[in-house]
């Protein structure tokens, strides 16, 4: 096929021929794949916690447990200030951040975001690795 990377036959022991790839065609063939397969395990990552409850931050990796902890403690302090009864819901559990070097904050997202319903955004204004993401803020849906 026009395109291909040519092979080059051989005979092997049993007198069949077999192609093989010279090493630039065959680093071409390995490391696409091995590229896509690292980002596939980077995303696939966070989603090896079973629950909320078991992403916590290991390594270089903020998790979403103490990302939802911070959420949680807002919510607790609005509703103990307001007499509400808002709930803290889950965050999305695709979501990968760099592992935070200051205390995370919390605060209500203004409406003009326009989200579909009330969210805290909970923020690092400072992470441990800045080459990968310098700062970040995960938004926590809630309800009443």
């Amino acid at each position: 096929m026009p395109g291909d990377a040519p092979s080059y036959p051989i005979s092997n022991r049993l007198g069949k021929d077999v192609n093989i790839l010279l090493p630039s065609q065959l680093k071409e063939r390995v490391y696409a794949p091995l590229v896509v397969s690292f980002f596939l395990v980077a995303g696939i990552s966070p989603a090896l916690a079973t629950t909320i409850d078991e992403d916590r931050t290991r390594g270089d990796i903020h998790g979403l447990f103490e990302i939802r902890d911070a959420a949680v403690k807002f919510i607790a302090a609005e509703n103990l200030k307001n007499g509400t009864r808002w709930q803290v819901m889950q965050p999305n559990r695709k979501i990968l951040v760099t592992k935070c070097a200051a205390p995370l904050r919390a605060a209500w997202v203004p409406k003009s975001h326009g989200l579909s319903g009330p969210n805290v955004a909970v923020s690092c204004a400072k992470t441990d690795n800045p080459a990968i993401q310098h700062k970040w803020e995960v938004f926590v849906p809630v309800s009443r």
